[in-house]
């Protein structure tokens, strides 16, 4: 795209053209970072970043209603017709130790291009359609390059090493010789230890989320970021992918397909370690152990038992479980089987005179082996399975 056009496209990112209008012609006001690159790559930006060369707080409470202030870092959330912006005060960092936190200090927008992360981001366009990047950053966009901006980067904020990865998947570039010889070093130097677990989980799960995240994965296992035992699967990943229904989650997938060969209790550790949230944590650790389902689904033969072994197990794991060779039998509870629900209820057995109490439910799941078996047709044949 030419960069006269940047502004037009920055313009259809919803709640944009009422921002850009209220800000009007004012020179001390960008848009900044992946909106930018985005429009430069022709791709369609999803928000847009604001810096100022002042207090980000006084303009985001003119601009819209404000969400979240993060006065240590000088960055202000607002909502504005629906849509996120942030809005940050210009601003250079210095890290009093590798891993910690930044100290900001106001500064030049041509220093707070020069302390992001990949020189791809460190672009911006002014209210009058100019732009304005750091040395080499639009080279890199034409190339597909990832290029860090200094060489201490991933000592000073090991997450970028994660960024890295992330930014791979989603725009289909690689890091360039210099930033991955960094990448590897920083690793292999310990920068991951500076740093605690949640804020690596936290990107872990934004790369996971991208729409390619088996990719992510695939840069991170080069880079030295996954643990011992936990390596990219894409064979697997792509065929249990193909089986995964619309619900299933491709990201935890992609994670727990690379971890198939991993201890259970390892691999629970690691994801604790990381701060991952419970719901995806039992979700990656159950479907990794999808080998075992995979053989007790091989081995079951009626709709019944299918549903049987699968239990109350995931999506994500049953997807795994057909890639690892029970396709089939899969295929049939994700697309058919989990969805069969019986037309009577514990409610009708209690007016037939059965007592509250396990009984009950096991001859609602004596009906439901029936209706799954085709044994059982309607109402009147359910009930009668559950009450002989």
């Amino acid at each position: 795209m030419k960069t006269d056009d940047v502004l037009a496209a920055l313009r259809a990112v919803p709640g944009s053209a009422s921002l850009l209008d209220a800000l009007g012609d004012r020179d001390d006001v960008w848009v900044v970072g992946g909106a930018v690159r985005d429009a430069l790559l022709d791709r369609t930006p999803k928000d847009v970043d604001l810096v100022v060369a002042g207090d980000a707080n006084e303009l985001a409470r003119e601009l819209g209603d404000v969400r979240a202030v993060h006065d240590q870092f000088g960055t202000t959330t607002i909502d504005v017709d629906g849509a996120t912006v942030n809005v940050a005060t210009a601003r250079t960092e210095r890290y009093p130790r590798p891993g910690a936190l930044p100290e900001v200090t106001p500064a030049a927008l041509e220093d707070d291009l020069a302390r992001r992360d990949f020189t791809v981001n460190a672009v911006a366009v002014d209210l009058g359609g100019g732009l304005h990047a750091v040395g080499g950053a639009l080279d890199d966009l034409a190339a597909g390059h990832l290029r860090v901006l200094h060489e201490r980067s991933f000592v000073d904020d090991p997450t970028r090493l994660w960024r890295l990865a992330r930014y791979a998947a989603r725009l289909g570039f690689e890091p360039d010789a210099e930033t991955e010889r960094l990448a590897r070093e920083a690793v292999g130097t310990g920068a991951l230890t500076t740093v605690t677990g949640p804020r690596i989980g936290a990107e872990l799960l934004l790369a996971v989320a991208e729409p390619h995240p088996q990719r992510a994965l695939e840069v991170a296992g080069a880079l030295g970021l996954l643990p011992d035992g936990i390596a990219p699967r894409g064979d697997v990943e792509a065929a249990a992918a193909e089986l995964l229904p619309e619900d299933g989650d491709r990201g935890l997938l992609a994670l727990a397909a690379a971890a198939t060969e991993a201890e259970a209790g390892r691999l629970r550790g690691w994801l604790d370690e990381l701060g991952i949230p419970a719901r995806e944590r039992d979700t990656v650790v159950a479907a990794a152990g999808a080998r075992e389902l995979a053989e007790a689904l091989a081995r079951a033969k009626r709709p019944s038992e299918i549903v049987a072994v699968v239990g109350r197990q995931p999506v994500e794991a049953v997807a795994l479980a057909g890639a690892l060779g029970a396709a089939d039998p899969a295929r049939a509870w994700l697309e058919d089987l989990r969805a069969v629900k019986l037309e009577i209820t514990g409610a009708d057995l209690l007016a037939a005179g059965v007592p509250e109490g396990p009984e009950l439910g096991r001859r609602l799941q004596r009906a439901m082996a029936a209706r799954l078996d085709g044994e059982a047709r309607g109402r009147e044949q359910e009930l009668a399975v559950a009450l002989a």
